[in-house]
């Protein structure tokens, strides 16, 4: 059948690079989908040719943890689902998963609709994680009809923000057995927020106020406690677990501890955290320092070593952004006062280049490393894979023509992300997007972005089976 130009197109000559190896192919999209894979491939007519030469073929980008349009510390994320996937597209991610966080004694159900409602606009494909912020029989319920009808396979929990939506040890006992009946994921917010909002208490007393108290009030103790109190709960109830954006050594060494124990503990790292130390929060300039403001907090460098050891083994799995970007006039809410500074950083766009960059680059990562941190790990966890992150014939046309040798400068000047600040300002990396193809619609071609606002889809994923037991054990065994 012939086919408009539009609807098929074939990358030729690249190297194709999953997880698992690389081989010379030419990839062939019909539509959504990858319909071929080899050399002398039979082409509909009218295919459009895009010509890879000596770059590499991979699945597009999936980010687990971001933040687009958060009500969040009294303002909204600058990024909406639109601004922030097109981003990513510009960055070779083709999907996220976002969080819908209902505050507390607010109907989850409520706050789901709410979330699917600003993502309609989004330019990538998007699923939820859903955080529990309190609990009663109507949180019980709503789990169970977000598993069952809308394919929510996973629950999030706040260990911090006391006062806000911080789950007490009750809250995660109940919550995680919820999970364990619906063959959900916890996961989990790692810091003792009952140490957090002492510290920080105690600092204001002092008279600290900048942007300087901020890694002070959450050190990594803090962290690590968390880390480990979740890890025991999981034990004794029996349920995998999964811990985003882990900065500290501690808390990989809670994890590195479980999983020598046998226990399925997966854990997330940041792209920022790998590369980004705690000297940013001590810079005169506020606009500066408060830009850094995130957490869990930026690190002492030693603690960077440590991550990218933990990745190396195996023991982290997945890198992610917690992208949830806050402009200056935002930041500057906490001028007088660091508890009061909007918590969060961006990174969608950059953090395939960066992991490139300093993983790849450094000799840290093999290629087939980075698609598994950055990709396929998360689909396996998550239960989208192999219809994301797989250059497999019927997976989605989720793919990016990546440049080995390209190079760019990231800059607030020239990202593409709807934020003032980046916190990889300056750094110029070595590989790049050429080409993004989001269900095969090629959305960015060598600077040219061509995202569609409301093309992305929300993904269903289902809950644990015998199918999601075997992406679960693939994760776990693939990276180390």
């Amino acid at each position: 059948m012939t086919q408009s130009p539009a609807s098929s197109t074939l990358i030729r000559g690249g190297t194709v690079v999953d997880a698992e190896h690389s081989y010379r192919a030419d990839v062939l999209i019909v539509g959504n989908t990858i319909a071929a894979i080899g050399t002398d491939l039979d082409v509909p007519a009218g295919t459009r040719i895009v010509d890879a030469g000596d770059r590499l073929v991979m699945p597009g980008g999936i980010d687990p943890h971001t933040h687009m349009q958060l009500p969040f510390m009294g303002t909204v994320a600058s990024d909406d689902f639109y601004t922030g996937t097109a981003a990513g597209l510009a960055g070779g991610t083709t999907s996220i998963i976002d969080f819908v966080i209902p505050n507390p004694q607010q109907p989850l159900m409520e706050a789901w609709r709410d979330w699917r409602g600003w993502a309609e606009k989004a330019a990538s494909d998007y699923a939820f994680h859903v955080a529990v912020t309190w609990w009663d029989e109507s949180v019980h319920r709503d789990m169970g009809v977000l598993a069952n009808e809308h394919g929510v396979q996973s629950f999030k929990h706040f260990m911090a923000y006391k006062n806000a939506i911080m789950c007490d040890d009750e809250v995660l006992v109940n919550s995680f057995t919820r999970c364990i009946e619906l063959g959900a994921i916890p996961t989990v917010h790692a810091e003792n927020g009952e140490l957090v909002y002492r510290l920080q208490k105690a600092l204001l007393a002092r008279g600290m106020t900048g942007p300087d108290a901020h890694p002070l009030s959450r050190p990594p103790a803090v962290e690590g406690e968390a880390a480990n109190r979740a890890i025991r709960i999981a034990e004794v109830l029996g349920t995998p677990l999964y811990i985003v954006h882990n900065s500290a050594r501690q808390s990989l060494e809670a994890i590195a501890r479980a999983r020598g124990e046998g226990q399925r503990v997966f854990g997330e790292v940041l792209a920022g955290h790998l590369l980004i130390d705690d000297s940013v929060y001590r810079n005169p300039d506020f606009a500066f320092a408060a830009g850094h403001v995130m957490s869990p907090p930026f690190r002492p460098k030693e603690h960077q070593d440590a991550l990218w050891h933990g990745l190396q083994a195996g023991h982290l799995h997945t890198t992610a952004t917690d992208h949830c970007a806050f402009c200056a006039p935002q930041k500057a809410a906490g001028k007088d006062d660091f508890t009061k500074i909007p918590n969060g950083t961006a990174g969608v766009e950059d953090r395939m280049s960066a992991l490139w960059h300093y993983g790849v680059g450094s000799g840290k990562l093999t290629p087939s490393e980075f698609v598994r941190i950055t990709s396929t790990n998360a689909a396996q966890i998550f239960n989208l894979y192999p219809k994301k992150a797989a250059v497999r014939v019927g997976a989605d046309a989720d793919l990016v023509v990546w440049d080995p040798n390209g190079s760019r400068t990231i800059s607030a000047k020239t990202h593409h992300q709807n934020v003032d600040f980046n916190i990889f300002e300056g750094r110029s990396v070595t590989g790049i997007a050429t080409h993004t193809f989001t269900r095969g619609h090629l959305a960015w071609v060598d600077g040219d972005l061509r995202a569609e606002r409301g093309r992305g889809r929300y993904l269903p994923r289902p809950t644990h089976g015998a199918y999601v037991d075997a992406n679960l054990r693939r994760a776990g065994a693939g990276s180390g």
